[in-house]
């Protein structure tokens, strides 16, 4: 019988296990819980006999991937996979998974509200600004990146984008103006609003040179990872400019030089907070659970991401 461990630190819902145990369990395998443990390990050994597991912002590092001896999948349910040691996963030949789409309505929602909580003024009673006729760019158009646009679109914004890997009338077709250099973005638009993965390419891509092309009462809004802001060039500008404002689903590294400096102009959530809705931990979780059983049962790598 095959074992399938849910490893996480931040547990799911309780729906969602439910929803996880029945598919695990529909197909004949065993569920092993592992929720709010303390210890790296206490993950090395609830690894270390199972065929699969499931986690959430749980670190799968070459350390637990080798503890895995009979390990064969490992799943992240939600959309970024940087808590995954791909590499190491390769070499142990360990299929990489990650859950797209099943959070990105969540994650969008909170892209939206934070930039209604900073035009507002954090609601402190100042007189703040609308985001109805307002410019907003998508630095990249993927599953959040279309759900950013569709509920942007209703508070009639006008909605710019940019993806070099998503053909100009794909995005077009939805009613979004795509532009064809990310630097047109940036100087068009207000607001921009960032849906890029962390990695070699992005890290620290998002600069001086990009950020200080933004018109007047510009806002940077991050839903994606700390890692692709130069934190040293978004100090710089907001030093320059009183007009800028940044919101994030994640505390920069420099959050105490923000809250010296620039109070009120920045809101930044205390812990990632993206995928932090009952409807995308449930649909992360069985989205997860299904794969697993494809996996096996029918050799199914589609969302392999190693």
């Amino acid at each position: 019988m095959k074992k399938v461990l849910v490893a996480t630190e931040k547990p799911f819902a309780q729906e969602a296990v439910n929803g996880i145990k029945s598919v695990i369990e529909k197909a004949g395998y065993e569920l092993v819980l592992l929720e709010k443990y303390t210890s790296k390990d206490a993950l090395l050994s609830a690894v270390s006999d199972v065929d699969a597991m499931i986690i959430r912002s749980d670190v799968a590092d070459k350390e637990v991937l080798n503890a895995g001896k009979n390990l064969k999948i490992v799943v992240r349910a939600g959309a970024g996979f940087d808590n995954i040691d791909l590499a190491a996963a390769t070499e142990k030949n360990i299929v990489a998974m990650n859950t797209p789409g099943q959070n990105s309505n969540a994650v969008a929602e909170l892209a939206i509200g934070m930039m209604i909580y900073q035009m507002r003024m954090h609601f402190s009673g100042k007189s703040g600004g609308e985001l109805r006729g307002k410019k907003l760019g998508l630095h990249a158009y993927g599953n959040v990146g279309r759900y950013v646009a569709n509920i942007a679109k209703g508070f009639g914004m006008e909605v710019y984008a940019f993806d070099p890997f998503v053909p100009k009338d794909i995005i077009e077709k939805d009613g979004i103006k795509a532009v064809d250099k990310v630097e047109d973005l940036y100087s068009t638009c207000q607001f921009v609003s960032l849906h890029i993965p962390a990695n070699e390419q992005t890290k620290k891509s998002i600069n001086y040179n990009l950020l200080s092309r933004m018109p007047k009462g510009a806002m940077l809004v991050n839903t994606a990872r700390k890692e692709v802001i130069d934190e040293t060039s978004l100090l710089k500008l907001f030093a320059e400019r009183k007009d800028f404002t940044y919101v994030a689903d994640v505390e920069p590294e420099s959050k105490d030089e923000f809250n010296e400096k620039f109070q009120g102009r920045f809101f930044f959530t205390p812990k990632k907070m993206g995928a932090q809705t009952e409807e995308a931990n449930i649909n992360a979780g069985i989205a997860a659970a299904n794969q697993i059983v494809n996996f096996f049962e029918k050799g199914d790598v589609k969302f392999k991401v190693n």
